[in-house]
C-alpha cells in the first residue's frame, strides 16, 4: 500500500466500512467516503477524526483514488461504474480486509450470534496488554503503525469471512439466520466449517454449542464452556448484580479465577474465548484479569441509561437467541425490576424462519410491545405482518407506532429494553423524550 493514494470508502457509514476507514486513517493513509446524507451512529467516529465524508456522486471519484466499496452497494452503482471508467482498482470490503490482516498476527471473530461483544472485548483486553489494531462490527476501528496483533470481527453472511485465512479463528455458536441467504443449519454449518479449513494456527470454539462437535479443521480446535468435557472449563460461577466471577480450568489444570462487571450467561462464555487465547499466546494471566475488569461493552450491546425513574436499555439484539441473552442479562443486573421487552423484527424471511422462537424468547419479558417489521434495502415486503408476531407471543403483545409510546408511560421504576437491527432506536428516542417532559404519568 501506498501512503500517497486516497482510499475511498463507497458507503463508508456502514459499521465495518466506517470502522476499516478509521484504522486505516490511525495508521496514516489518506481516507475519505462516500454515502447517504442520513445521520447514523457510525459517523461520530468519522467526524472526530476529521474524515471528509462526501454524498453519492460519481464526481466524487478521482484519478489516483483506490475505492473500498460496501457490501451493499451493486457494481451499477454512479461511484462504482465511474471508478471503474477511470480505470481505478475498485476491491469489496471484505477482499480488502483479507489482503489487509496478512501482514499482523490476526483474530478472526466470527458466529450466528455474540460476534461484536467478543471483538470488543478482545480488542480490550489484547489492546491493553500487546500493540493490537481492531476493527468491531459496531463501527469502531483503531488502527496503531506499531501493531503486532489484528482482530477482526468477521461475518458470516453471504459466506463474506472466507474472503479471510487467519491465523486464529474464534467461533462463538452456530445457529440458523439469515434465511434470505442460507437454505438450512447444514447450510450456515458448512459455510463455518469451510472458513475453519483457512484457519492458519488454531480454532476457538464454544464446545457447549451442538455443531462445535462436528466441526473438523487441519489445525487444532479448543473448545470451551461449561461441559467438563471441554478443553477449557468455567467453574464455580458466581453471578451478581455487579457482574460475574469463576475459576478456569484448562485441560484439567486451574488457570485462574476472573470477574467481568458485565452480565449473563453468553458474557462468560464470551469471556471463556478471549481467556483461552491469551493462554494460547502466553499472555500474563494477572494481566488479563486486570482488563477484564476494565472493559466497558461496545456500542448498541446492552447500553444503559437512565431517564427518570426508568432503566432503558438500547440492544442490537434481532435473532431469537440474542433476544433471550439480552433478557438473561437484565434479569442478573436487575433482579427486583420489571423487564418490558420493546422488539422490531429486521428482515421479514427472519421473521418467517424464526416467527415460533422469536414469539418464546420474548416471553421471557415481563410485558412485551412491538414494532413494525424494519425495511431494509435488503428487504422491502414479505408475506407476514407484525400483528402475526403480537398473536404469537403467549403473554400478548401490543404493537407500538413511533408517533404514539405512550403505552410505555405505564410503566415505574422499571426496565424498558429496545431490541432490533433496524431503526428501533427511533422508538427509544420518542420513548426518552415523552418520558422527559411528561408532566404527569399514567400511575
Amino acid at each position: 500500500m501506498n501512503n500517497e493514494k486516497i482510499y475511498h470508502f463507497v458507503g463508508i457509514k456502514g459499521s465495518g466500512m466506517s470502522a476499516l476507514a478509521l484504522i486505516l486513517n490511525g495508521k496514516g493513509y489518506n481516507v475519505q467516503g462516500s454515502d447517504v446524507d442520513t445521520y447514523f451512529f457510525t459517523q461520530q467516529g468519522l467526524d472526530d477524526a476529521n474524515i471528509s465524508i462526501y454524498t453519492f456522486d460519481e464526481a466524487n471519484i478521482k484519478d489516483g483514488m483506490v475505492i473500498i466499496a460496501g457490501n451493499a452497494f451493486p457494481d451499477s452503482h454512479e461511484e462504482i461504474v465511474r471508478a471503474k471508467e477511470l480505470g481505478l482498482e475498485v476491491i469489496r470490503y471484505h477482499e480488502f480486509i483479507g489482503q489487509f490482516i496478512k501482514n499482523y498476527t490476526s483474530i478472526a471473530i466470527t458466529g450466528s450470534h455474540g460476534k461484536t461483544s467478543t471483538t470488543g472485548l478482545l480488542s480490550h483486553v489484547l489492546g491493553g496488554i500487546e500493540p493490537t489494531s481492531y476493527l468491531i462490527g459496531d463501527g469502531t476501528g483503531f488502527g496503531r503503525e506499531d501493531a503486532d496483533f489484528f482482530v477482526l470481527e468477521a461475518c458470516e453472511y453471504r459466506r463474506h469471512f472466507l474472503a479471510y485465512a487467519p491465523d486464529y479463528a474464534i467461533i462463538t455458536n452456530i445457529d440458523f439466520d439469515h434465511p434470505d441467504y442460507y437454505k438450512d443449519i447444514n447450510d450456515v454449518f458448512q459455510a463455518f466449517e469451510q472458513f475453519s479449513q483457512q484457519v492458519g494456527k488454531a480454532i476457538i470454539a464454544c464446545g457447549d454449542d451442538p455443531y462445535m462437535g462436528r466441526l473438523k479443521a487441519e489445525q487444532p480446535i479448543y473448545r470451551y464452556g461449561f461441559d467438563a468435557e471441554n478443553d477449557v472449563v468455567v467453574h464455580d460461577v458466581e453471578k451478581t448484580t455487579a457482574g460475574s466471577t469463576f475459576t478456569v480450568t484448562i485441560k484439567g489444570e486451574a488457570f485462574g479465577t476472573f470477574s467481568i462487571p458485565f452480565y449473563g450467561t453468553h458474557n462468560i462464555l464470551n469471556s471463556l474465548a478471549v481467556i483461552t487465547f491469551c493462554y494460547l499466546e502466553g499472555l500474563d494471566v494477572a494481566a488479563v484479569q486486570a482488563q477484564l475488569l476494565t472493559f466497558r461493552g461496545v456500542k448498541r450491546r446492552f447500553t444503559e441509561k437512565t431517564v427518570e425513574d426508568m432503566i432503558v436499555i438500547d440492544d442490537y439484539a434481532h435473532h431469537p437467541q440474542e433476544i433471550k441473552a439480552t433478557l438473561d442479562a437484565a434479569k442478573q443486573k436487575y433482579p427486583d425490576k420489571e423487564i418490558i421487552a420493546i422488539f422490531q423484527p429486521h428482515t421479514f424471511t427472519r421473521t418467517i424462519a424464526l416467527m415460533s422462537e422469536f414469539a418464546e424468547s420474548l416471553s421471557q419479558a415481563d410485558a412485551v410491545y412491538l414494532c413494525d417489521i424494519f425495511t431494509s434495502a435488503r428487504e422491502q415486503s414479505g408475506n407476514v405482518s407484525i400483528e402475526d408476531l403480537a398473536a404469537k407471543v403467549e403473554k400478548g403483545a401490543e404493537i407500538l407506532s413511533l408517533n404514539n409510546v405512550s403505552p410505555l408511560l405505564q410503566y415505574h421504576d422499571a426496565v424498558a429494553i429496545f431490541m432490533g437491527a433496524g431503526d428501533i432506536q427511533k422508538f427509544a428516542q420518542a420513548y426518552e423524550e415523552l418520558l422527559s417532559h411528561s408532566v404527569k404519568r399514567v400511575n
